[in-house]
This record gives structure tokens, C-alpha cells and sequence, in this order.
């Protein structure tokens, strides 16, 4: 299952992918990793797609990685006594704790935490941004507002204040039951959503204690403030452009796009680019050239991985979404501008053995053609780093952890082979050379970089670099 690229597919499962053959396709057109939105489907409909994985993942012999995406706290207005109703500009209106529908004059809010943080002048956002109020009074029991972009509002409408950080926790106590069942089925990647501050991934990483990798959802503008922090304290990152877009103008989102990936290829942590980004194909068989040229964006900013989401979850072309982003991936990838932007964006490595150790193995795989670089790894740190570096060859990871292998395909360049630990040097050289060969990275009288840690199967011990022929 070589992919003829780095960068990932991350395919969202629904009901028009949720069989095992839809599932199958989709792998086998290049799909790397699978989503379950835990804002829609049963416990059961989750379990069933999670044995359909694993029986592909024992049928092909190669890792295959689950996220699970938890649908964290929605703000949501109340009832309205007579429907629909039409807000015009200049329009005075109460919001307040009281459940009664809805009036012309006040409407129900019926989320104390919203009170506890309202200040004048903020913000409040109904229905993905389409309706628009400012702020005039705040209360600890009421709002009263002005209406500066007219719109019709309905019942249960969303609700943002892109400029409030809430007193809320991103786990409700449905993302903690869903979280208990999602890790009682050995997922991969757990991501959080509303995710505010790195105390919000610490929160969730308790709780996970090391069974699945954590990732966290860029969606807040309060999150960019903390954006250093948050990324130390995920194991990965998606960058949540829908959301970010309701709450950031248009603008304002692409150059913090490219700001995230940087930040998250600085200190190697995955990254994944989400939402619309083929989304005509939900009803269309090819997308906009609009809608290629933002996949492409993606990769050429150096992310990790880009997501499908309605695309292959409800569309209805799942499986040519899945094929034409790959094909979007691999010409990029092919273009000698591809290649000169991650040269010119690699960081230089930090003063220690491990960094020295991968930075040296990308110049040595170029220097010498070098057919591929293979890593030992207990935990993926090492693996990481030479993702981070961008070479251009594949990483191909070594690892006796099946956990490590899952999480490891949504890395840029990897290819996971899980397989023992090396016991000495020449038994290092060996099964490099060997898996290099079965994985058809490498043939005959071509070279490989490898690189290991002594004590063999010591986590984050990199410090020998090996150069074999095969």
C-alpha cells in the first residue's frame, strides 16, 4: 500500500462510506486515515465501521488510523413562539435565560456561561455568521443587543462570540461518554473541538492517559492567542477553516492557515487542513479549479494531511473525491516549486543528538539518491523529526508498536511497517534493508539512510546514522 506521496488523505466515514467495500475503495484510492464525526451516528454504527477497518488494515498488512472527532459544547439559541422570524438592521433585542419562545423583543439563550463572559461592544453571532449583533449591555441574567447585519433566524440557531473566551469546558459530558467508547475500541487519534487554551488539551489528554493520540481543533480565535501553547500540548493539529471562518473574517484565514502549519512543522507535529475543501464534489463528479487550487495551497503551505469531510461522508461521489484529491497531492508534489518551498521553510535543527541525527539523514539521502530513510522508532518522536525535514525521499518508520504504526500514517512521508526492534547493529542494517525491499522502496544496488537509538528500543534515544546498500 505505497502511496506515491507525502502528504495524507484523511477521509470522513458516513452513510455513503460506512460499508466495508465503500471503505475498502476508499483505501485502496488512497485514503490514509478515517474520520468518525461523534456529532452524528450511533455507538453501534461507530463500532461496526471500526472492525471494518481493522479487518483492512489484517487484509493489506499495513496500519490503517482512526480519528475520532468529538463534537464538544454547541451554543444554541431557544425557541421562537411563531417560527421563523426576520431580524432588520438597527433592531433592539434582549437575550436572556428565560426557555419561553422567542419574541420580536427577546429571545432565549439558554447557556448561563455566555452571561458570565458577555462584555459591550462583543460580538454574537447567529447561524454560521448570517446574522449579526452587537453587544450594548451585558447582565449576568441578560443581554440587551443591537442587530447590525438583518437576517432570518430560526429555532435552535448556532451561536458565536468570536470574541469571548467562555468560562466552558470543550468535553460535555456526551464527549466523555463518547470518549470512554471511542477508547474501548483502540482509536488511533482523539479531536477535541472548542478548544480555547492548552488547559482544554490537557483536560482531554488526562482523561485519554496515553491510549490514543490527541489533537486539537483550531476553530476559536481565542486558541490563535494560545496558539504556541496548544500546539506543545497536542500530539497533532487541525486547522478547522468552516468554524475559523465564521468567527475570523474571510480574509483573515488563509495567512492564519499558513501561520499554523509553520508553527506546527517547526516543532513536528502533524497537521491537518479541513473543511470545503472539495465540497461542490458532494453532489458534483469533479470539483471547481477553485477548489483544486486550495488543496493545492495546502500542500505547497507543508501540511501533513488535508480532510474530506461531507465529500466522502454524505456525498454523493465519496470514492472520486478521494481520487481526485490524490491526484491534486501527487502532481503538486511533483513540481520543482513544491520541492524549493520545503527546502526554503526548514527550520534549523535543535541543538540536540536527535535533531542532528535527522537533519543529517535528509542531507544524506539527497546528497547520495538515496532510495528512501528508514527510522526505528518506540514511540514516533524519531519518525517525526525526519517528517519534519521534508526529505525528498519516503520515510519509511520501523516500530514494534502497533499503536505507533496507526498513529504514524497521518505523518507526512511515513510509511509505518511494524516489526521487532533491531537486536544489534548488523541485525539494524539487515531489516532495513529487507522491509525496504518487501515495501518496494527500494531495489537492488540502491542505498538507504538508516537511523536507530543505543540502547536499541530506548524512546527518543536517535544517535546513530547508518548509510546500506541493499
Amino acid at each position: 500500500m505505497r502511496r506515491q506521496r507525502g502528504t495524507k488523505i484523511v477521509a470522513t466515514v458516513g452513510p455513503a462510506s460506512a460499508g466495508r467495500a465503500q471503505l475498502r475503495a476508499l483505501f485502496e484510492a488512497g485514503a490514509d486515515v478515517f474520520r468518525l464525526n461523534f456529532s452524528h451516528g450511533s455507538h453501534d454504527d461507530h463500532r461496526k465501521v471500526v472492525t471494518h477497518l481493522r479487518a483492512l488494515e489484517t487484509e493489506f498488512e499495513h496500519p490503517v488510523a482512526i480519528l475520532v472527532d468529538l463534537q464538544g459544547p454547541k451554543l444554541r439559541l431557544g425557541t421562537l413562539a411563531k417560527g421563523p422570524m426576520t431580524l432588520k438592521r438597527g433592531q433592539k433585542l434582549t437575550f436572556d435565560l428565560d426557555p419561553a419562545p422567542g419574541t420580536a423583543k427577546r429571545l432565549p439563550l439558554p447557556h448561563r456561561e455566555i452571561f458570565a463572559a458577555a462584555q459591550a461592544g462583543s460580538l454574537l453571532l447567529i447561524d454560521d455568521g448570517k446574522v449579526r449583533v452587537r453587544i450594548v449591555a451585558a447582565r449576568e441574567d441578560s443581554l440587551d443587543t443591537e442587530v447590525e447585519v438583518a437576517g432570518t433566524i430560526s429555532d435552535r440557531k448556532g451561536v458565536n462570540l468570536p470574541d469571548l473566551v467562555l468560562p466552558l469546558s470543550p468535553l460535555t459530558p456526551k464527549d466523555r461518554k463518547d470518549l470512554d467508547f471511542a477508547l474501548s475500541l483502540g482509536i488511533d487519534w482523539v479531536a477535541l473541538s472548542f478548544v480555547q487554551r492548552a488547559g482544554d488539551i490537557a483536560e482531554l489528554r488526562k482523561l485519554v492517559a496515553g491510549r490514543a493520540a490527541v489533537m486539537a481543533k483550531l476553530e476559536k480565535p481565542a486558541a490563535i492567542e494560545h496558539l504556541d501553547e496548544i500546539i506543545h500540548q497536542s500530539d497533532g493539529i487541525m486547522v478547522a477553516r468552516g468554524d475559523l471562518g465564521v468567527e475570523l473574517p474571510p480574509e483573515a484565514v488563509p495567512p492564519l492557515q499558513k501561520r499554523i502549519l509553520a508553527a506546527c512543522r517547526a516543532i513536528g507535529r502533524p497537521a491537518i487542513v479541513a473543511t470545503q475543501m472539495l465540497d461542490s464534489m458532494v453532489h458534483s463528479p469533479t470539483p471547481t479549479r477553485a477548489e483544486a487550487s486550495d488543496v493545492a495551497t495546502a500542500v505547497y503551505d507543508g501540511t501533513d494531511a488535508v480532510m474530506l469531510s461531507a465529500e466522502s461522508a454524505s456525498g454523493d461521489y465519496p470514492l472520486e473525491a478521494v481520487q481526485i484529491m490524490d491526484r491534486i497531492l501527487r502532481s503538486v508534489e511533483r513540481d520543482p516549486l513544491y520541492r524549493r518551498l520545503m527546502d526554503a521553510s526548514r527550520r534549523e535543527p535543535e541543538a540536540t543528538t536527535a535533531d542532528a541525527i535527522s537533519a543529517a539523514a535528509r542531507q544524506c539521502a539527497h546528497t547520495l539518491s538515496a532510495a528512501a530513510i528508514v527510522t526505528y522508532t518506540t514511540s514516533g518522536s524519531t519518525t517525526l523529526r525526519a517528517a519534519r525535514e521534508r526529505p525528498d525521499v519516503p520515510i519509511l518508520c520501523l516500530t514494534p508498536s502497533l499503536e505507533t504504526s496507526r498513529r504514524m500514517t497521518l505523518a507526512w512521508g511515513v510509511h509505518p511497517v511494524r516489526t521487532e526492534d533491531a537486536h544489534n547493529f548488523a541485525d539494524m542494517v539487515q531489516r532495513a534493508v529487507r522491509l525496504a525491499r518487501r515495501e518496494g522502496f527500494a531495489a537492488e544496488g540502491q542505498r538507504i539512510v538508516v537511523t536507530a537509538g543505543v540502547p536499541f528500543g530506548t524512546p527518543g534515544a536517535t544517535n546513530i546514522l547508518r548509510i546500506a546498500y541493499v
